[in-house]
């Protein structure tokens, strides 16, 4: 089994690169080389702007290039439960947020023709529970009557036709949806970006930023350079003067295991419509079908940070649990394993606008793939002028209590969330 991401692992190297900085001056700099910061990159060369984007590794190889590869509209929360939290006319604000992202980047791969295997496959959330049905069918009603009529709600007998499994009470399905190869659209983005124009730093970690009033002036491991605005796409990063970005956010570990090569036969008998699939418990999983034969199923299975003892053993979990969930998987083994981090804001919703002069968008909170490579595309536009392109500008954001960016709380919140799924 390789201890690395599928998307990773599989992605087409990235040749186009810029060994040593070109030039000394940029109208913006891009620190981070994930979806938010490729995409920026890409949108701003394309508009003639001169962009260099400096990445501390290699581009996709954080948490952009270690999710589940699922696109969809809807927040990451309860829609009925946000509405109620934040009010309907913002929780439809953010709701259509999603739906423009997912139909953003489908654009883009389309206008630029990026082979990422995407495959139409709508999204079906799971009821784990009767009492999940119910509530699942609530945020159904409101959902269909207030911002979206495409969705539908499946009851149990009805589920029998989606997915070979006992464990589920119900579903809603978003059609809106669809799956992709991270690794190669994050590659085809970079190669796009390069081919407008567009400077691309890999190993290259900024230490130091400051504000000259016009213009900052940033520090590199390959030199210094000036440039006219800055944006940080960096997530939880934890290279570089970030700090600021760091206290508000929790990185919180997601796990992911992938199949061995299994039968097109038995991925036809368990899931036929190859959906993008989530569960409704707090820790509870998400899972998709990978070409006609693997098998991706990941989840919070431990509330724990990432490295490749944790990543093991939340691998472990994740098997047992795709087993309990699938009878016929039993046995079946894993061909890749790995976790990354999740950027977790305390609302889990995400933030962007500016600190200190310098532009920002993060805090996905696990459901970012669309969100981050729309976001991109805004921060050109904000950088332009237009602040109501931000559909986070209303979001404030404060640094967490006693807290300087290592999550030393996690066990305590896991155990939380998990008396909650029993519980509720």
């Amino acid at each position: 089994m390789i201890n690395q991401s599928y998307w990773i692992d599989t992605k087409p190297k990235f040749t186009n690169g810029s060994a040593e900085l070109k030039d000394s001056y940029y109208d913006v700099a891009i620190i981070g080389g994930g979806l938010t910061g490729l995409s920026a990159a890409y949108t701003l060369a394309k508009q003639g702007a001169s962009v260099a984007l400096f990445e501390a590794d290699q581009i996709m190889e954080h948490a952009s290039g270690q999710n589940g590869g699922q696109c969809s509209t809807g927040v990451a929360q309860d829609f009925a439960s946000l509405a109620g939290s934040i009010g309907l006319d913002k929780a439809k604000r953010y709701y259509t947020a999603y739906a423009n992202a997912v139909n953003s980047l489908r654009t883009i791969i389309q206008e630029e023709n990026i082979d990422c295997e995407l495959r139409e496959s709508g999204k079906l959330k799971l009821a784990a529970k009767p009492q999940h049905a119910e509530r699942i069918y609530k945020t159904y009603e409101l959902i269909k009557k207030e911002v979206d009529t495409e969705v539908e709600f499946l009851n149990a007998g009805e589920l029998k036709t989606e997915i070979a499994s006992e464990q589920f009470y119900g579903g809603m399905v978003q059609k809106n949806a669809f799956q992709i190869h991270v690794g190669k659209l994050g590659v085809g983005i970079a190669d796009r970006a390069v081919k407008y124009g567009a400077h691309l730093y890999e190993h290259t970690q900024v230490t130091g930023i400051k504000n000259n009033g016009s213009q900052f002036s940033i520090e590199t491991q390959k030199g210094k350079i000036t440039a006219k605005d800055v944006i940080a796409a960096s997530g939880i990063s934890q290279y570089g003067p970030l700090g600021w970005f760091r206290r508000r956010m929790v990185p919180v570990g997601s796990f992911i295991v992938v199949t061995e090569k299994i039968s097109p036969e038995l991925i036809e008998k368990l899931m036929p419509h190859k959906r993008s699939y989530v569960t409704s418990r707090i820790i509870g999983n998400y899972f998709r079908v990978m070409g006609d034969d693997r098998l991706l199923f990941g989840g919070r299975a431990r509330f724990a940070m990432s490295d490749p003892k944790s990543d093991a053993v939340s691998g472990e979990i994740l098997t047992k649990a795709m087993g309990d969930m699938f009878p016929d998987l039993k046995g079946v083994q894993a061909s890749h394993c790995w976790g990354g981090l999740v950027d977790i804001t305390p609302n889990r919703l995400p933030r962007a606008g500016q600190h200190n002069g310098m532009f920002y968008a993060m805090g996905y909170s696990g459901h970012g793939v669309q969100m981050s490579a729309y976001m991109g595309q805004q921060l050109a536009k904000m950088i332009a002028g237009n602040i109501d392109a931000n559909p986070w500008r209303e979001e404030s954001w404060h640094a967490i209590p006693a807290y300087t960016g290592k999550p030393w709380f996690l066990p305590m919140v896991g155990a939380y969330y998990k008396l909650q799924d029993y519980l509720h």
